[in-house]
């Protein structure tokens, strides 16, 4: 007896069998029916696959990399978008007009060389694609009428931990690898990378370095820039490989050059990273404010005093109360502490002590624990920590139901945020009115930092069936304009793709956009890698 091997979702999030079950659907559409302050929300069912007509492909790879190729409905649908709202709306309609017209699985870093070189005869953009997590359509596959076709080159059988250096603590990892695959090879060295974004288990070290990711720690190290000691990238023109470096003042550095470059210079096919011990003492604890302006001021005074918490996300009374069960109207921050080599009491004291003399209160009082100990997940912390990893199964509940469900992200310095919040806030309250008679705007940080924070905002509004499309585009048009007003990023750890291009352009310095151009052209000179994303090439 053989049993079914285990799919992701071609049109949704993640695995197919961890989406919310038919009842769970319906007792969340009645609950959010009430909230909304609507009479019913219908759950619907996405458009099966089957039903799907996908444009025949246009290209047809040579017999020598047929082996690594695919034409299958399904890799052709499950790689035409990434993971945000608008893509999961259009995926479930079956709404694919642009599906890539072969999917490549390479399996060695010689298969990469020959699958650009093959694009770039035929005339065919290369999407590179690492877990397909983007939420800003950064994996899109509509490269317009000029090219012959699109050729989306998926890099998850590049996955292995090729190398381990004790000494320097730093690890030679193909950047193919998933979050879990990675982390579970490390773990047999005794080390971790300790980068988890939300989407850890779908997304890919390659892709992380590719957009910037942003992962588990709120302080110090909150970028996977942090931890990369040198890349090796496959361009077009050829290879480049960085020197293996602690620091360097060497000129501009050429790492950087590539690290959220999304695809449109080169494609990362290996990287040395710089690990960590695993983490043994941990400390935690849950302070309340009367407001978010309480909270962020508290949140400010502990980034400034350099006691780098681990986490220190600070949730809105609206985010407490949706996602940490928090109904007494407070703001809530959630702090956390870990060390690998002594304990964190000190620490974790100082932080409250801050929040104390800024009216934060701990009900719950201090949690420690060591790696003996079981780790605890209840209270508000626990709350949040499960409903942040099973939000985008929600999400693509709520599409199937026709609630507008989404996020965006910005950062901005301290003496900005509170103009910048306000602002926000209004301006998409507003648009929530006019486009969707209702809704709300919810906001937490996700990382602080000694001279600002990353706010991040999530928006629920009832959609009309058919038109959610051109409702949130109206609504993160908005959102857009009031962050780049303020004084805001258009993104802090999203990155860019194609949904942000507009506002990205104006933030963009007119200059380095020439030299970005310069930079493609000597690396991709026929344009072949992601065209749309970041700059066009000239």
């Amino acid at each position: 007896m053989t049993s079914t091997p285990r799919r992701r979702s071609w049109w949704g999030w993640g695995w197919e069998d961890e989406a919310l079950p038919r009842d769970q659907q319906v007792k969340l559409a009645a609950a959010l029916a009430a909230r909304l302050q609507v009479d019913h929300l219908e759950v619907r069912d996405p458009v099966p696959l089957d039903a799907v007509r996908l444009p025949a492909p246009r290209l047809t790879p040579p017999a020598s990399l047929a082996a690594i190729c695919s034409t299958s409905p399904y890799d052709r649908a499950g790689h035409t978008y990434g993971k945000s709202y608008r893509d999961i709306v259009r995926g479930f309609r079956g709404e694919l007009a642009h599906p890539p017209d072969v999917v490549a699985f390479p399996t060695a870093e010689r298969e990469v060389v020959d699958l650009l070189d093959w694009a770039g005869a035929a005339g065919a953009a290369a999407v590179p694609y690492g877990g397909g997590s983007s939420v800003v359509g950064g994996v899109e596959c509509d490269a317009g009428e000029t090219y012959a076709g699109v050729v989306t080159i998926d890099l998850h059988r590049l996955d292995r931990v090729l190398e381990v250096d004790r000494l320097s603590r730093a690890a030679r990892i193909q950047a193919g690898a998933l979050g879990p695959v990675l982390e579970e090879q490390l773990r047999h060295h005794g080390y971790t990378l300790r980068h988890f974004p939300q989407s850890f288990e779908f997304s890919t070290l390659g892709g992380w370095i590719a957009t910037r990711s942003g992962g588990h720690y709120a302080t110090l190290y909150t970028h996977i820039d942090d931890f990369v000691e040198a890349l090796r990238v496959i361009t077009p023109a050829g290879p480049v490989e960085t020197r293996r470096l602690p620091g360097s003042g060497a000129g501009p550095s050429p790492d950087r050059l590539f690290l959220g470059s999304e695809g449109t210079l080169g494609i990362v096919t290996e990287a040395w990273m710089r690990m960590q011990e695993r983490p043994h003492h941990r400390a935690s604890a849950v302070v309340h404010f009367a407001s978010m302006e309480q909270g962020a001021i508290a949140a400010r005074a502990v980034s400034q005093a350099h006691l780098y918490p681990a986490n220190c996300r600070l949730l809105d009374p609206g985010e407490a109360e949706l996602s940490a069960g928090v109904e007494d109207g407070s703001a809530v921050l959630l702090l956390g502490f870990e060390s690998a080599d002594r304990p964190v009491e000190p620490y974790i004291h100082r932080a409250v002590e801050l929040c104390a003399d800024h009216g934060g209160t701990a009900p719950l009082g201090i949690r420690v624990s060591t790696s003996k100990d079981r780790p605890t997940r209840d209270g508000a912390a626990g709350a949040w920590r499960s409903s942040f990893l099973r939000a985008p199964y929600g999400r693509d509940a709520m599409v199937a139901m026709g609630v507008i469900s989404e996020t965006f992200e910005t950062a901005c310095t301290w003496d900005r945020f509170p103009d910048l919040h306000q602002a926000v806030v209004e301006a998409v309250e507003r648009a929530l009115r006019e486009v969707c008679g209702g809704g709300w705007v919810t906001c937490r940080f996700t990382h602080v930092y000694p001279d600002g924070p990353a706010p991040y905002f999530t928006v629920l509004a009832p959609g009309r069936w058919g038109a959610e499309l051109a409702q949130w585009a109206e609504i993160k048009a908005a959102a857009s304009e009031a962050l780049l007003a303020a004084g805001g990023t258009i993104t802090h750890h999203h990155a860019v793709g194609r949904d942000h291009r507009p506002w990205y352009d104006r933030q963009r310095p007119d200059l380095f956009a020439d030299a970005l151009r310069a930079a493609k052209g000597a690396l991709d000179p026929a344009g072949v890698l992601n065209p749309g994303v970041l700059v066009d090439p000239r």
